[in-house]
This record gives structure tokens, C-alpha cells and sequence, in this order.
């Protein structure tokens, strides 16, 4: 065989395993690269004490988003989660999201909860209807101490 047809194959080996190697790494990052497949939609919420960004979105226990920021809103001084919902979900104006566990002790994660309105939110809105956190050490303590 003639060594520039061997050289030929190991660099078109390589640059294989090379975008090989780079699709997975994006995919296994869950990046994004070309168009993107879901839209914004906000909540704001008392506390969120535990959840994080990159946390999953579900509804009927389907994963439908993710958080992709989680802020402080200075005027009204509560959580706001900015979430990405993926495109092809309808959500309308009275669903609610709550922010639950999974497990006793598990990650926190986003619960939308549907509707029956037939007004669609777009996106950017604002989900109006939200459930916070429940602050387990909070409940211990009312239990301890007499509380509940």
C-alpha cells in the first residue's frame, strides 16, 4: 500500500472520531447549537429554597423544560424562575407551577399543573398561579416547639 493512502486513511480516521466526539459532547451537555426548541415562560414565587438552574420542568410527570435562571425580583421582592418549555406544549394562562421534591430528601424540580382556560400564554408571560417550596426544617420546628 502506498504511504500516503495510509496517511490519508488515519487522518480521515481521526477527524471522524473528532466529530464523533464533539456531537456527543454536546448532546451529553444538553446544548443547544442550531434553532432552539423551546420558548420562555416566568413564575415568581415566595421562596424556591433548594432549586437550582438546570432543575427539571414536568407536567403529568413528563419532563417538558428545564430552569434556565433563577433571580431575585427587586420590586416585589420575591423568586422569579425564568423556564424553558419546549415548543410544541400548550400552556394556558391558569396553569400552576410548584416548586417539588423528589423523594424525601431529593432534588427540587418545577410541577406545572394544567388548566382549563382556553387563554394560551406566550412567550415571555408570566405564570400567575404558584406554589413555593415547603421548608421542611420550618415544619420540624412548629412540630418540636408546639407550633402546628
Amino acid at each position: 500500500m502506498n504511504k500516503t493512502s495510509i496517511e490519508t486513511a488515519v487522518g480521515i480516521f481521526v477527524v471522524v472520531g473528532i466529530v464523533c466526539v464533539g456531537y456527543l459532547t454536546i448532546k451529553l451537555g444538553k446544548m443547544e447549537w442550531v434553532g432552539d426548541n423551546y420558548y420562555p415562560i416566568y413564575a415568581q414565587f415566595e421562596s424556591v429554597s433548594g432549586l437550582s438552574r438546570g432543575a427539571y420542568v414536568e407536567m403529568a410527570g413528563v419532563q417538558i423544560g428545564q430552569v434556565e435562571a433563577i433571580s431575585l425580583d427587586q420590586d416585589r421582592q420575591v423568586a422569579q424562575v425564568k423556564m424553558k418549555i419546549q415548543k410544541g406544549i400548550v400552556l394556558t394562562d391558569d396553569v400552576i407551577a410548584s416548586v417539588k421534591t423528589s423523594g424525601l430528601i431529593g432534588d427540587k424540580y418545577i410541577k406545572i399543573s394544567p388548566g382549563g382556560s382556553d387563554e394560551v400564554l406566550k412567550p415571555g408571560d408570566t405564570i400567575t398561579e404558584t406554589e413555593s417550596a415547603v421548608d421542611l426544617e420550618e415544619l420540624i420546628s412548629k412540630y418540636v416547639f408546639g407550633g402546628a
